[in-house]
């Protein structure tokens, strides 16, 4: 008879992901006792030792440790299956789901959905992670993650986006910038200016090869991975930066006014939409989250975004 808890095993990979109990209960939500509890039951149920205590750098796993949240992974999944199975026979959506959203747009984008969501389909217990598009393709490949909210950012060939909205992408510039007055401008108007570059892991690849297409340099003198500080940098006059979502109102976090300027030309506009493994349509809970996305877009639901919509072949 078995002895342990599909809980049990959802703390135990965690912990194994996160390095950490701490870290773990941040991620999960559950107290640390809870998760240490759990995770000394299970050793004691299986006879071995999964982790190696390391008070100075948390727990590392032990080597039957790693195969065994390997597995641990394979049967939460396969338990997943089955409470798909039923939501479909009973008409119900049901079960967890981890969504990841890029960094970039997070902070205006998924709060939003995800309250809308919860409120259509409250069995389902939703939870989010924010990270760049590398840490996202990992999430996704790793099962740490359902599915992603990101852009069409060097998407490999092993996972399937489903578009949403087109986001063709504009300048930021402070009320003070010698383009400020432009109702659009180019990018060979921009390339003599100071930039702030949002220096982000394929995200500053994109906005640098505006530049490359006219064969310039863009004269980049501040980097951040922060949209929060790239547009404060921007607003105390430290230069122009690039982006594709513009947040509801035009000030600052330190409050000071920005300009939002579409970029005229041959820019590309950014494809945002749903990042998923090739076999996640099975999932009764991410279909309807990918049906409520595309809801939120065609009723303009999206705070700050614009955009197109774009219609899926699939």
């Amino acid at each position: 008879m078995l002895r342990y808890t599909l809980r049990q095993l959802e703390y135990f990979v965690a912990v194994g992901e996160a390095g950490s109990i701490a870290r773990a209960s941040e991620r999960i939500n559950v107290s640390s006792p809870s998760i240490s509890a759990a995770i000394t039951q299970l050793e004691q149920e299986f006879g071995l030792p999964l982790f190696v205590r390391q008070h100075a750098q948390g727990l590392s796993l032990t080597q039957a440790g790693r195969q065994m949240l390997e597995q641990a992974r394979i049967v939460l999944r396969e338990a997943g299956a089955m409470m798909d199975i039923a939501g479909d026979i009973a008409g119900t959506v049901r079960g967890p789901m981890a969504v990841g959203c890029l960094v970039t747009f997070a902070q205006i984008v998924l709060p939003s959905l995800r309250r809308g969501f919860e409120a259509a389909y409250p069995d389902v217990r939703l939870r989010q992670l924010e990270l760049n598009q590398l840490e996202i393709f990992s999430a996704l490949r790793r099962s740490e993650i359902d599915v992603a909210l990101t852009y069409d950012l060097a998407l490999p060939a092993d996972l399937r986006f489903e578009p949403l909205l087109s986001l063709p992408p504009f300048a930021l510039v402070d009320e003070t910038h010698p383009l400020a007055g432009h109702t659009d401008v180019t990018v060979e108007e921009l390339k003599d200016h100071p930039m702030v570059l949002l220096d982000l892991p394929l995200s500053a690849d994109y906005f640098l090869s505006f530049f490359d297409e006219i064969g310039v340099k863009p004269r980049v003198v501040e980097r951040t991975r922060d949209m929060a500080v790239m547009r404060s940098l921007v607003a105390n006059g430290f230069g122009y930066s690039i982006a594709n979502v513009r947040p509801l109102n035009p000030l600052s976090p330190d409050g000071k006014p920005l300009r939002f300027i579409p970029i005229r030309g041959a820019a590309r506009p950014m494809q945002m939409g749903l990042l998923m493994a090739r076999d996640v349509e099975k999932s009764s809970a991410v279909r309807a989250f990918l049906t409520h996305c595309r809801d939120a877009v065609d009723e303009g639901s999206l705070p700050g975004l614009g955009g197109i919509a774009v219609t899926s072949a699939t």
